[in-house]
């Protein structure tokens, strides 16, 4: 009688499980291609602007439209989700309607010639300004020595000259006529001129002077004392003449270089009005020109050593020189600019210097050399986050040079060295650029809570998602994502069977069948790579086959370890058993990740309990090797077990659950419902089905719940019952709400269409073990008890057992210890 009750029993459960089973539709999703208009991709248009994004792109329009400080753009996203394309192509279509950005250009600054001037000019005009400073500087060398060699400047000159000698001449000639009349002679000797006294037409000797009385020597003196003060008097007149004469002859080089000056820099002045800091420069440069008319003179050979050839020395016109730093002359609308290499010299600019005989290096002005910043000055600047904060410097001059709104050119180095070396301070560039950093999200919130100038410069958040809703709209962007490629690189066209595989393989990157993966440089690699499988057959077009193969091959060249895996598992090398029934044991799954691929593969679960107060024991916990997530796993189920049967007793009992053949650290709590059900297999005694494999987190309530890497879960299982024989009863538990992530592989959907493979989907552990023990689970009733012959019904027997064990062994020892404690009492006394 009981034996015909249990098959009643397991045929009512057999025909309940079924209800579970998900149905074949509903294991991947696949894409209806009559949807497409178009045979293949050559019929379609190039793809313009971003597949799906909206939220990323409605930020990006905000941080580009508003223009107050500080509101520069962090784009965040995974690597390959178009966060670099889409950034390109907004801006290079904004740009495009925006004012043209100002040249810039850097010139001498005669008053000093260590920090060389900026100039702003309009789009263009910098290199004009050049030109003409060399338009200039040539016909300026041209005609002043023309001019100086003119018979009107030779005239004017000379005129200058002898009205000097005659003027000088007249002064010394009424100084040597009262002289002569008063017998004394002006001579000239080493020490200069001197007034002698003269006795018969020659000089006194000095024996004569001596012989003169003291009254004739006296007068003598005086007279020579006055004719020497009058002497004087003539010489400072004298250079006074020739001071007025240098300043004549000044004021001639003056008036004859304005002459040849002035006509050239007049009209320059005029040209440039609207920038009165070139007004200025060139009127700086005309100034200097007159003030180094010498310059422009014919130069005297230098002398020559005999067997040593030396430079000719020449004056140096470099000053007037412009060197023009941004010319944005053939610059469409606004400059976008890319720097791929951020380096502090890249970004910010530098000073060039040139090595010179003997060792030394000279710069000047002109060596100045704009960085990427001068160049997106007035339009935007790309930057990669990563590469910036790696490079030495970079980062934190980006952030002062946001903070100051100006672009300094300067040394960085200089700060680091032992002697201070003589360099240039060019002046500052006011900023105007809108800056754009790209990265992944780890690097944003890095920078966001350990960079407190992070938030200040950087205030909008273009977020590109890594998964996109898939609709009619984004299915046909896609499509033309695929034509974009095969035309811009000559690749073979796709039909629409193969857009319709590209699409199912991107709804399987993001394990979901309402998805689509946004990925799409993985997505552009498999086009190129079916594009190749196509081309190796000689197709005209890509099929879905090709698309196929090249998913194929693409795994091929990446499952070696799991293929050595499956050896050991049909070697037995791992235990895993797909067939018959285990008390305490069951079949789990794991994901594995070796870099770019990923597999599943069945892990053997054991659990077993007996009778002790240590409560569940993880082994993986003792030794070190579980995480905490998996730790939190195992946590949970004591507390399910202690709402689902310590309503009316304590739980007293051990318990160990291990999973076998694990050398390697464990993490995730996807294995908390497979414990689980080892567990209450354990306790209830009742064997769990070997065929099945079962995945799942559950909560303290017993629901069920989603976990990562359904379908390689499930493929890596159905691969080793595969190797040891598929025979129908074999197959995956996954929760319910993992059923819209299903994306199978095609053999393991025919399998389940063919009844050689199964996958049930479940809401809650007692769902689930009656499909592993074809058992009922059974449901509290309302003295609290469970109906007779469940699985509940077992557990909580073996439970109440257990703990009445444990009284009975705990009591003897209650009565040992009261009656040591009284020996111990009466002895004391």
């Amino acid at each position: 009688m009981a034996g015909n009750i249990d098959m009643i029993i397991q045929k009512e459960a057999k025909v309940s499980n079924d209800n579970f089973k998900v149905p074949v539709e509903q294991l991947r999703w696949e894409c209806d291609t009559n949807q497409f208009d178009f045979n293949t991709t050559d019929e379609l248009h190039e793809l313009e602007g971003t597949i799906g994004q909206q939220r990323a792109l409605k930020s990006i329009e905000f941080g580009l439209d508003i223009k107050d400080n500080g509101f520069n753009l962090y784009v965040s996203g995974e690597t390959g989700t178009g966060r670099n394309s889409s950034i390109r192509n907004l801006l290079k279509k904004r740009a495009k309607g925006e004012p043209h950005p100002h040249d810039w250009c850097y010139v001498y600054n005669f008053k000093d010639p260590d920090n060389p001037v900026s100039l702003v000019l309009s789009a263009g005009r910098g290199s004009e300004l050049a030109k003409d400073m060399k338009e200039l500087l040539d016909a300026v060398r041209a005609d002043i020595p023309k001019a100086l060699d003119s018979k009107e400047y030779e005239t004017n000159k000379s005129h200058i000259i002898e009205g000097y000698q005659e003027k000088n001449g007249e002064l010394f000639a009424v100084l040597e006529k009262e002289a002569t009349e008063k017998e004394f002679a002006l001579q000239r000797t080493v020490s200069g001129l001197v007034m002698v006294p003269q006795k018969e037409g020659r000089n006194y000797t000095q024996e004569e002077y001596e012989a003169l009385s003291k009254e004739e020597q006296k007068k003598l003196d005086e007279v020579g004392q006055e004719l020497t003060d009058k002497l004087n008097d003539v010489l400072r007149q004298v250079r006074e003449n020739e001071k007025a004469t240098k300043d004549a002859l000044a004021q001639l080089d003056r008036d004859l270089g304005l002459s040849a000056v002035g006509h050239h820099i007049d009209p320059l002045q005029e040209k440039y009005a609207e920038s009165d800091k070139v007004v200025k420069y060139l009127e700086s440069v005309k100034e200097d020109i007159l003030l180094n008319l010498e310059d422009f003179k014919p130069q005297p050979p230098a002398p020559q050593i005999p067997g040593l050839r030396l430079p000719k020395q020449e004056p140096s016109f470099e000053r007037y020189e412009v060197n023009v730093l941004v010319d944005n002359k053939e610059t469409a609308g606004a400059p976008v600019v890319f720097e791929a290499n951020p380096t502090y010299n890249n970004l910010f600019g530098r000073i060039e210097h040139v090595m010179q005989m003997g060792g030394a290096a000279i710069t000047s002005f002109t060596m100045i050399k704009p960085g990427a910043l001068h160049r997106a000055n007035g339009g935007y600047l790309i930057l990669d986050a990563r590469e910036v904060l790696t490079n030495p410097f970079s980062w934190d001059a980006l952030k002062r040079c946001i903070r100051n709104g100006e672009i300094k050119v300067e040394d960085v180095l200089e700060q680091y060295r032992f002697m201070t070396v003589v360099s240039l301070k060019p002046e500052p560039v006011p900023l105007q650029a809108k800056i754009i950093m790209i990265g992944s999200p780890w690097i944003y919130y890095l920078l966001y809570y350990l960079e407190p100038d992070y938030r200040k410069f950087f205030k909008v958040k273009a977020d590109f998602d890594s998964r996109i809703s898939r609709n009619p709209e984004i299915m046909k962007d896609y499509a033309l994502f695929v034509a974009t490629h095969c035309k811009n690189e000559k690749l073979i066209p796709f039909d629409r069977s193969a857009v319709g595989g590209l699409l199912e393989y991107s709804s399987r990157l993001v394990e979901d069948q309402e998805k689509l993966s946004s990925q799409f440089m993985e997505i552009a690699d498999l086009i190129r790579e079916a594009s190749y499988w196509a081309g190796k057959e000689q197709s005209p077009i890509v099929t879905r086959d090709f698309v196929k193969r090249a998913i194929e091959e693409k795994i091929y060249r990446s499952n070696r370890i799991e293929e050595r895996m499956q050896e050991m598992f049909e070697e037995g090398t791992i235990l895993v058993d797909t067939a018959g029934t285990e008390v305490g044991q069951i079949n789990g799954l794991s994901v594995l990740t070796l870099g770019d691929y990923m597999f599943g593969r069945p892990s053997r679960v054991t659990a077993r309990v007996y009778m002790g107060r240590a409560g569940m024991v993880n082994i993986e916990r003792e030794v070190k090797l579980s995480g905490p997530i998996h730790d939190k796993g195992m946590m949970i189920l004591s507390g399910y077990l202690g709402g689902k049967f310590a309503h009316d007793k304590p739980l007293s009992f051990s318990a160990s659950i291990c999973f076998e053949q694990s050398y390697e650290g464990v993490e995730g709590d996807s294995a908390s419902s497979t414990e689980l059900y080892a567990l209450l297999s354990a306790l209830s005694g009742m064997p769990l089905r070997q065929g099945i494999a079962v995945t799942g987190s559950v909560n303290q309530l017993g629901k069920v719940q989603p976990i990562g890497g359904v379908n390689y879960k499930i493929e890596g299982f159905y691969a080793v019952c595969k190797a040891k024989g598929l025979d129908g009863s074999q197959g995956v538990m996954i929760p319910k709400t993992n059923e819209r992530h299903l994306m199978l592989k095609d053999e393991v959907v025919e399998a389940v269409r063919d009844g050689k493979f199964h996958i049930w989907s479940v809401e809650t552990i007692d769902q689930g073990i009656e499909i592993l023990t074809s058992v009922p689970a059974g449901e509290r009733q309302e003295d609290g008890s469970y109906p007779e012959g469940t699985i509940n019904h077992l557990v909580n027997k073996r439970l109440r057992e257990m703990g009445e064990s444990m009284k009975k062994f705990s009591a003897p020892e209650k009565e040992e210890k009261k009656e040591s404690e009284g020996a111990k009492a009466i002895e004391e006394k």
